[in-house]
């Protein structure tokens, strides 16, 4: 469950961009006495994912509504399935509706669409699948939590969590030697140094200068194998770019540890997901 301190910022502004100037067909059309059920229904196969994050934009909107979760988190369900019901004032359920289903169904898109790259992966493989920060600006807390629920793993959470030495950063720190002494000199003793790679020879420079984990960048299947037998467990080996659902298992028969793919993310369709209203007499 995700914690209403991290979740209660995130809804009030997405309630605030849709509430600003109140409801005002709800508050012309219904009465304010009207009380309804409303069904969240999956209207396409999908995994689950959001439950909290849909009670809690109710929540918000009106403490009295009260909420059902009929599916658990990671759920597997088919088209048609009723996912989480609520009830209340139905001026508050037509208020909340909209920023309710927006959450669920970019959550559950993700949490489908990184299934889909587990179960790609070849049998017995110990590779796991990873996000990447491509995130959309101020949900990452949410989609990250979707990938997880969709049985793939997160990066680092942002930019002070974990050192992280891309090209950029070797170019201004005038190569990947000295970046990753640099890093293992001031880091926190609790902090792994990871440094990005584009080629065999930096991939010799970078185990020569112990980086505990080595981002092969864009290496073709060969080079991939080839470097994991160069690494032999001296380092943590992580693909990315351009990885799909299609060369995802080629990947991981290589036997890297680790594969990065923003696609979890910035690439996840919306799942389809309707909210039905009837009245309570």
């Amino acid at each position: 469950m995700l914690s209403p301190a991290l979740l209660d910022p995130i809804i009030d502004r997405a309630l605030a961009e849709d509430l600003a100037g109140g409801d005002l067909t709800s508050e012309l059309t219904v009465d304010a006495d009207t009380r309804a059920r409303a069904v969240a229904v999956a209207r396409t196969n999908l995994i689950v994912c959001g439950g909290s994050v849909f009670a809690r934009v109710f929540e918000r909107v009106d403490p009295s509504v009260s909420v059902t979760l009929h599916e658990p988190e990671g759920t597997r369900v088919e088209s048609g399935r009723e996912l989480w019901s609520v009830q209340g004032p139905a001026r508050s359920l037509l208020s909340a509706e909209r920023t309710a289903l927006n959450f669920v169904q970019r959550m559950s898109g993700i949490a489908t669409h990184a299934r889909t790259y587990v179960e790609a992966l070849p049998p017995g493989s110990s590779t796991i699948i990873t996000d990447t920060r491509k995130t959309t600006p101020g949900l990452r807390v949410l989609e990250r939590y979707a990938v997880r629920i969709g049985g793939a793993h997160s990066h680092r959470d942002n930019l002070g969590s974990a050192v992280l030495i891309k090209d950029n950063h070797v170019v201004a720190a005038g190569g990947i030697r000295q970046a990753v002494e640099r890093a293992r000199k001031g880091a926190p003793h609790t902090s792994r140094i990871e440094v990005e790679v584009q080629n065999s020879d930096e991939l010799e420079i970078a185990l020569e200068a112990k980086a505990d984990i080595i981002l092969l960048d864009n290496f073709p299947l060969d080079a991939l194998a080839a470097a994991v037998r160069r690494a032999s467990g001296r380092a943590i080996l992580e693909a990315s770019g351009g990885i799909t659902l299609q060369s995802i298992g080629k990947v991981a028969s290589t036997g890297v540890d680790v594969i990065s793919v923003g696609a979890l993310t910035h690439s996840a369709p919306a799942a389809d997901i309707a909210l039905d209203l009837d009245l309570i007499s």
